[in-house]
């Protein structure tokens, strides 16, 4: 077919449509970074000369110390093994023996890591040298877990006690822009990342508009200040006792281009101000159709992130094509009972009711459905499920969408490109124009 052609990731491959009536605006995308030299060596030096200190930040170290470093789990790519080892030579340089170093996996609510998986959070070396003192958090097993209070809204803090028993913390993490919470990275290792489930679902509460059945306008990608989530969140982790934060930046290669080491405000303030320039792109003109990637997202889950920031740049009544795999289908039965409610405003009751990690991002998935083509893996039942539009073929979505607007009186529409949408937030138009940063 002649035409406009558009190519977009799907999984690890590439995919592409093509058609004769379109008009492409733009390909909205992560901003160009170059990566670190040796982000290793960035780190070390950081460590001894704080901005913050004009002491080491490895100063409150002991020969003897118990050393618990937090990871992200395997729905994160992070870059931090490659700072790993540096970062447990400047221990060692401490008195810390490896013997005293275990890893906590912050998983949140997901799933613990293969051992694949581990291989490549940690690096291959690491893994088969901490093995056997690696543990990955289960939220739902309270034996592992502390209460340590309630938050000033209620939320009732529960952490893992591998964090809290250890002498001296170390969370690592990537800063993205997240849709929540406003920002990953940081505060996010501590809560949800090693929080119990009673903690993550009352802080993912928040959410909801206390007064109207939607969800919370306050509750904005790229903004924490004002944001209820993103403020209960940082109230609840700064209850857990962190010495150290080591926070990178990824280029839109996967590539370190920027590493941030402190204390975890400080740290992770610094980290979210070069991400908001990096995924942060100014959004000229929305577009009838969003034609977005998920990339290699697991699953819808984690795939909503590239379908909400794919919805910041439709023009109201426009469409979404989203490309998401999701090789592990929906990402949990829990999400799939949401789902199953089938009605936005029943997902608000029983939220009301009974919070629910997986019931605000089934809420904005139901609210998104109509108007919304999915080209994925997914089964026809799943497909149900999310009440969305599915299509067998990237040609075949376009086609639907096309052939939709079309129906609706748009004779050539318009259309953006979001080859790496769940990491590109369209600045500007339907999220407005601060930049708040912690």
């Amino acid at each position: 077919m002649n035409g406009v052609s558009l190519s977009l990731p799907w999984g690890a491959d590439t995919v592409t449509a093509s058609h004769e009536c379109l008009d492409l605006l733009d390909t909205l995308t992560v901003r160009e970074a170059a990566p670190l030299p040796d982000p290793a060596n960035d780190m070390l030096r950081q460590l001894e000369n704080s901005a913050e200190s004009t002491s080491s930040a490895l100063a409150g170290l002991f020969p003897g110390a118990r050393v618990c470093i937090i990871v992200s789990d395997a729905t994160r790519r992070t870059g931090v093994h490659l700072l790993l080892p540096a970062l447990l030579d400047a221990l060692a340089q401490r008195g810390v023996c490896r013997e005293d170093v275990r890893f906590l996996v912050a998983t949140g609510v997901h799933r613990a890591p293969t051992t694949a998986e581990l291989e490549r959070i940690l690096g291959p070396p690491l893994y088969r040298d901490f093995a056997d003192r690696i543990v990955a958090h289960d939220a739902d097993d309270t034996d592992g877990l502390r209460f340590l209070g309630n938050t000033r809204r209620g939320t009732p803090v529960w952490i893992n006690r591998e964090a809290l028993d250890a002498d001296f913390l170390v969370v690592t993490g990537t800063v993205v822009l997240h849709y929540f919470a406003g920002y990953g990275g940081g505060r996010k290792a501590v809560v949800p990342g090693v929080a119990g489930r009673e903690t993550i679902a009352a802080n993912h509460a928040l959410n909801l508009d206390p007064v109207s059945d939607r969800l919370n306008p306050a509750v904005r990608t790229g903004v924490t200040a004002g944001n209820p989530v993103a403020e209960d969140m940082a109230e609840a982790a700064a209850m857990v006792p962190v010495h150290l934060c080591v926070n990178t930046v990824l280029n839109r290669r996967g590539d370190i281009c920027g590493v941030h080491t402190g204390t975890m405000a400080a740290a992770h303030a610094a980290a979210c101000r070069q991400a908001a320039s990096l995924y942060q792109v100014p959004l000229g003109e929305s577009a009838d159709l969003v034609v977005a990637s998920a990339g290699s997202a697991p699953n819808f889950l984690q795939g909503h992130k590239a379908l909400h920031n794919a919805w910041q740049a439709r023009r109201p009544g426009g469409l979404v094509l989203l490309l998401a795999p999701c090789p592990e289908g929906l990402g949990g039965s829990g999400f799939a009972r949401w789902l199953d409610l089938g009605d936005p405003a029943a997902v608000i009751a029983g939220l009301r009711a009974q919070a629910d990690i997986n019931g605000q991002t089934a809420l904005s998935t139901l609210e998104k459905a109509p108007h919304t083509v999915l080209v994925s893996g997914l089964s026809a039942g799943d497909l149900g499920l999310l009440r969305v539009t599915g299509a067998r073929s990237f040609q075949e979505g376009l086609d639907l969408c096309i052939a939709r607007l079309r129906a609706s009186g748009v004779v050539r529409p318009t259309v953006l490109l979001m080859p790496e949408a769940g990491y590109t937030v369209p600045w500007g138009v339907a999220e407005g124009d601060s930049q708040a940063v912690p």
